[in-house]
């Protein structure tokens, strides 16, 4: 496989033509080596338009998501970052790069190991991964300027939102298949927060966070 060329079609036949159109945003998948973060065993998968399975049942999001969410974050070199769902390290490299510190939380120990050392190896210092339910967001290190669930919740936590700064922004893929919605939260005021509906996806679950009951008489 032609390592450059997979990455240059990546970008250009699946991720741009899915309005990622930040120049910043396209030029950083274009340097952080996302076939780095993928299992060796799934490594000829790195760039192709679906998810990547991960250790324990768990996915990568698609790149084309990923560069979308990342996009719609507007994170800034100043910021703070809270990350739910590491996965493989990489969606969190990529906030590293573009924010001044990132706290990723993740639920499942082998996955967490495994993207620290995958940090690690990609030479990321500004990345703390901790093995932790993240349903409950991180209020020891709150306020965050930003946050990113990784993956697909029934609706976003009160209390995750609570963790916000005054104009932070949550970014989150709610609801349920076979379509779900990728949104954004900002933080206008004590208890005020402004919804905007991003776009239309589907990902695989968080684990930890409530789902509704599906009882009915």
């Amino acid at each position: 496989m032609n390592v450059e060329q997979a990455r240059f079609n990546m970008i250009e036949q699946q991720i741009r033509p899915w309005d990622v159109l930040d120049g910043s945003v396209l030029s950083l998948l274009a340097v952080v080596r996302r076939e780095d973060f993928v299992p060796a065993e799934h490594r000829a998968l790195a760039f192709m338009d679906l998810e990547v399975p991960l250790a324990e049942g768990q996915q990568m999001l698609a790149p084309k998501v990923e560069a979308r969410l990342l996009q719609e974050l507007a994170l800034h070199k100043h910021e703070r970052v809270l990350e739910i769902g590491t996965g493989s390290g990489f969606m969190a490299a990529l906030l590293a790069h573009r924010s001044q510190q990132v706290l990723s939380l993740e639920i499942r120990p082998a996955l967490a190991a495994s993207a620290g050392a995958n940090l690690r190896r990609a030479a990321i210092a500004n990345v703390e991964v901790r093995c932790a339910d993240g349903s409950a967001g991180a209020a020891d290190a709150a306020p965050f300027d930003a946050i990113l669930l990784s993956g697909s919740v029934a609706e976003v936590p009160r209390a995750l939102l609570a963790q916000l700064k005054p104009g932070g922004r949550l970014v989150a893929i709610e609801g349920f298949e076979p379509v779900m919605r990728a949104v954004r939260y900002t933080r206008s005021g004590p208890e005020a927060w402004q919804k905007t509906v991003l776009f239309d996806t589907v990902a695989a679950r968080l684990q930890g966070f409530a789902e509704p009951s599906t009882f009915s008489f």
